[in-house]
């Protein structure tokens, strides 16, 4: 097999595993309804003072918040629910 062959190869499995990975926000959605408004209304992520100032940091924040409910989330649940709070209430670039 000749590298470039190699190469287009590798490639295409990078970009199928980023498929793969993209969040799932109806998941992320269903887990925010099910853990999150339980503890707080949408009043969090649209006040001014809000504690969370970047993609980053929501992902961070929505770890700590499962890990103090003891949800037992996997990462993609974690980052399923950032995703969906980012697109529906903080709208941060990646």
């Amino acid at each position: 097999m000749n590298l470039l062959r190699i190469l287009t190869i590798a490639g295409a499995m990078v970009i199928a595993s980023g498929a793969i990975q993209a969040a799932d926000i109806a998941a992320g959605k269903k887990q925010h309804q099910q853990n999150c408004l339980s503890c707080h209304g949408s009043e969090v992520y649209t006040r001014e003072d809000r504690r969370v100032q970047s993609r980053k940091g929501l992902s961070a924040q929505v770890q700590r918040c499962q890990l103090s409910l003891n949800l037992n989330w996997f990462d993609d649940e974690v980052e399923n629910t950032a995703e969906y709070l980012n697109r529906e209430y903080y709208h941060f670039n990646k």
